[in-house]
């Protein structure tokens, strides 16, 4: 195993569904696109496994956060392509807001 193999951290299931959910919020895009959009934003430090990649994406289409439907990927082959549905992006707007409460540091002194 490499060093930069080493330094890439699993994701935790709730994790990668919010890193999904803010991936979708930028773009439609395919189950590949989606994991290389994420490993691309993290600097290759987050490595999305398609074992947890397509369970996370249908947990969040049961939940009605995201939708899917067929089409054709950037290099013509059939890929099934995800977006956020109305409900998935007004819970993305109130995680995003509430993870930057807790992630925001304290005033000095608190």
């Amino acid at each position: 195993m490499s060093t930069r193999d080493a330094d890439r951290l699993e994701l935790l299931q709730g994790t990668l569904d919010l890193l999904i959910l803010q991936t979708l919020a930028r773009a439609t895009l395919h189950g590949h696109a989606i994991a290389q959009s994420i490993e691309r934003q993290s600097e290759e430090v987050l490595q999305v496994g398609y074992g947890s990649l397509y369970p996370a994406l249908q947990r969040l289409l049961k939940q009605g956060l995201i939708v899917a439907g067929d089409g054709i990927s950037e290099n013509n082959r059939a890929a099934r392509f995800y977006k956020l549905t109305p409900k998935g992006h007004k819970k993305w707007r109130r995680l995003y807001a509430a993870i930057v409460r807790v992630l925001t540091p304290l005033p000095q002194g608190n």
